[in-house]
């Protein structure tokens, strides 16, 4: 037991057991190198299996008969005996170090070996000289932890499920914690970040870095119900910590990795630092330049889609970046406080002033009031409203009949999650407007423009491009033109 304690100290998350001193092993290690290892009551094939073990399991080796070793299994608390092919002896000593290190640089991006990964790296820790320890071995760690988390979590093939589930047992017994979080498409599973969090406070490369700032900022590991405050601390944390990462000698691709991920944080600061009633435009015009930075030209296939993600977000709180301008004297929209939280929105013309306005209604959403557009015959107009950090709706106001209406126009026919529609242009004739929409639906990406009947809400006609409509050639808005980033290459 003093041996897996003193490894869980070696990797920094055994604080618990400090006190516990650095003893020499009394017995040689072996690692399980395959899942479904059987532990047999006795050196046959024949035998009862005590327990069914998995690739990375840490065993204390007390003897041998013929082709079995005798072990005992600290996490489970249980002796036997397994096969001597089913596992590798790991030497111990200093001078051993290197040779565990090339084995943890090997295993660093295999697919399937994170375990195991995992285990040679706490070995390596254990027998290195403290002065020798550097920055790879928890970089090493950090990546194996991470994808055996999303492996565990996109995984679709119940055969693997019960190795995964071992797996995810073992590296738990080294203090590697994965933990759940529930999202809109199910729960995933995240790696904690302790070793990235070491490299981060290390002597490491800028790959390095890079890799850690990325993993510890991902996006799909920010827990949806965190409380604003929490939320917003989380996430200038995260905007600082990319900071810290020098860009000299990083490649295009990671480079565009960087830039992504600091578009999507400093769009989700700006949305809050306006909910908050905090100046937001310095953070949206910079999740603007940063998505501007890309390069497209270097960007990775794999890479596609966190773009397209990026751009979804800094493309729902862009209005953030631009001043509030003062109001038409024609048809226009008048913002007032509601309950607390509430913002009311009035529409108002030449002859309805705000003692009784056209039409009211109440939002606990975010309201970029710079984004009233009104038709030129003064019986539409078009507001954006913003209820969360990355989903961004279109307000329609307009005449039916002899009365005003409301009607609010989502991203996507889904769960609010990530997306936004915006207003792109009025057709003349007062009855057709042109949008555009991004939204993740269901995993898939969707961005489309579209021509709308304002009186049925129903799409007339759609593209993937602008270029194939040509009312969007001829009617297009030229302030929606020159902010939106719906028409990046």
């Amino acid at each position: 037991m003093k041996v897996r304690l003193w490894i869980l100290l070696l990797l920094g998350m055994g604080a618990a057991h400090a006190a516990v001193p650095p003893l020499p092993p009394a017995h040689p290690l072996a690692i399980v190198t395959g899942d479904g290892t059987a532990l047999r009551a006795q050196a046959r094939h024949s035998a009862a299996t005590q327990a069914v073990l998995w690739q990375g399991e840490n065993l204390e080796v007390r003897g041998r008969a013929l082709d079995y070793l005798q072990v005992y299994d600290h996490r489970i608390e249980r002796a036997g005996f397994v096969r001597a092919d089913r596992v590798r002896i790991v030497p111990m000593r200093p001078d051993d170090a290197p040779q565990l290190l090339a084995v943890v640089r090997f295993l660093r991006d295999m697919p399937g070996d994170e375990a195991l990964g995992i285990a040679y790296t706490a070995a390596y820790l254990k027998a290195a000289p403290g002065s020798t320890i550097d920055a790879e071995p928890f970089d090493a760690l950090g990546v194996m932890a991470g994808r055996l988390a999303r492996r565990a979590s996109t995984n679709h093939d119940k055969s693997l499920a019960q190795a995964l589930s071992g797996q995810l047992e073992v590296v738990a017994g080294y203090g590697v914690a994965i933990h759940s979080i529930a999202r809109a498409d199910g729960e995933r599973l995240c790696y904690d970040g302790d070793a990235f969090r070491r490299v981060m406070a290390l002597d490491a490369t800028a790959m390095q870095k890079a890799t850690a700032a990325l993993a510890l900022t991902a996006p799909d590991c920010v827990d949806p119900a965190l409380p604003p405050v929490q939320r917003t601390a989380l996430d200038s944390w995260r905007a600082g910590l990319l900071d810290r990462v020098p860009r000299a000698g990083l490649p295009r691709y990671v480079q565009n990795r960087l830039h992504m991920r600091e578009a999507s944080v400093w769009s989700a600061i700006a949305f809050e630092r306006t909910r908050s009633g905090q100046p937001a435009q310095q953070a949206a015009s910079r999740s603007i330049d940063e998505l501007a930075a890309v390069d497209t030209r270097a960007l990775v296939d794999s890479d596609r889609a966190a773009y397209n993600d990026a751009a979804i977000r800094v493309g729902a709180s862009r209005w953030a970046a631009q001043p509030l301008l003062a109001a038409a004297a024609g048809l226009h929209i008048a913002t007032v406080a509601g309950r607390p939280g509430e913002t009311c929105i009035q529409l108002l013309d030449r002859r309805h002033g705000a003692r009784a306005p056209l039409v009211q209604r109440c939002t606990y959403g975010t309201v970029w009031a710079s984004s009233a557009r009104a038709n030129s015959g003064g019986t539409a107009l078009t507001l954006a409203v913003q209820p969360m950090t990355s989903w961004r709706e279109l307000w329609l106001f307009h005449v039916v009949g002899k009365q005003w209406v409301i009607d609010v126009l989502p991203p996507a026919d889904d769960d609010p999650g990530l997306g936004y529609i915006e207003f792109a242009g009025w057709v003349p004739g007062d009855r057709l407007m042109l949008v555009a929409r991004e939204a993740r639906v269901n995993g898939r990406f969707v961005h489309r423009f579209e021509i709308l009947d304002m009186a049925s809400l129903a799409t007339t006609r759609g593209a993937d491009k602008p270029s194939s409509l040509s009312w969007f050639y001829r009617y297009q808005d030229a302030i929606w033109r020159s902010q939106t980033v719906s028409l990046r290459n």
